[in-house]
């Protein structure tokens, strides 16, 4: 993740001055709008072969089967394990509005540096979105994230919030949190993806992250009447998770389980 040190050891110059925080602010947007695009061209593009290629679909409706959906979430979590894991030197990886405000809200990301990523990720998504259309056969809609038959709206909000608290909690500990497991923390936020993506695909169409629904409906020009739960959802998600990971910092939960980044495993409890 983004290291806001205010001194650089390299250059002796204080990142506070006004031209040094210009540059590194569009250098890291950079890094979101390139990586949110790589991330989510190679999504989309698997999504889109696994949705072409599917041999069946769920037995009491026309939605994806189970198989598809465990297809549907690899093409997403391993993307994001990829690129994270290239990216999160520049930008920190976070390729996602809600992430970037989890972040913001717990602390770990100043709010100019989230209001100048945002506008890179949904940039990066709609030219993800575009290519994938243009330069795949297959209709660009198959990968908008919809709701599954008996799946209500109210259901569907609840769903992607939870969703999007396993995501941005696994992000705050695992990379937020400086660890020794913090330099393969991607492994474990494509991971987390993963396992959310199981869980929500069928349902809800799995978003956790506004620009990924965002980038193939503007591609498609197709927009489900209740796209907005896939802002608010992931959005509540983000507030949940960081006022959770300020409770548990307030707290100083390293004293609850004390240890766990203990070299020889000598600790006592109190």
């Amino acid at each position: 993740m983004p290291n806001f040190d205010k001194f650089n050891p390299r250059t002796h110059t204080n990142k506070d001055s006004k031209p040094n925080a210009l540059k590194n602010h569009l250098v890291a947007a950079s890094g979101e709008f390139v990586g949110t695009f790589m991330f989510l061209y190679f999504a989309y593009a698997g999504h889109l072969m696994v949705v072409n290629q599917a041999a069946e679909t769920a037995l009491s409706n026309s939605a994806n089967s189970s198989q598809t959906v465990i297809f549907i979430g690899l093409a997403y979590g391993m993307s994001l394990l990829v690129t994270a894991w290239g990216f999160y030197r520049i930008s920190g990886g976070l390729f996602n509005p809600a992430v970037t405000l989890g972040m913001v809200l717990a602390g770990a990301l100043p709010p100019v540096r989230g209001l100048i990523l945002l506008p890179a990720q949904l940039l990066g998504c709609m030219v993800a979105g575009g290519l994938v259309s243009a330069m795949f056969p297959g209709n660009i809609a198959d990968v908008n994230t919809t709701l599954s038959p008996g799946t209500s709206i109210t259901q569907g909000v609840f769903i992607e919030m939870f969703l999007t608290c396993l995501l941005i909690f696994i992000v705050l500990m695992l990379a937020a949190e400086k660890s020794k497991d913090t330099f393969i923390a991607p492994v474990g936020i494509g991971l987390a993806l993963f396992v959310a993506e199981i869980a929500g695909v069928y349902y809800t169409g799995g978003s956790l992250n506004p620009a990924r629904s965002f980038g193939c409906a503007v591609a498609a020009r197709e927009f489900p009447g209740y796209h907005w739960i896939y802002w608010v959802g992931p959005f509540l998600g983000a507030i949940v998770t960081a006022g959770y990971f300020r409770f548990v910092k307030a707290m100083n939960y390293e004293e609850a389980n004390p240890g766990q980044d203990s070299a020889d495993g000598d600790f006592a409890y109190d």
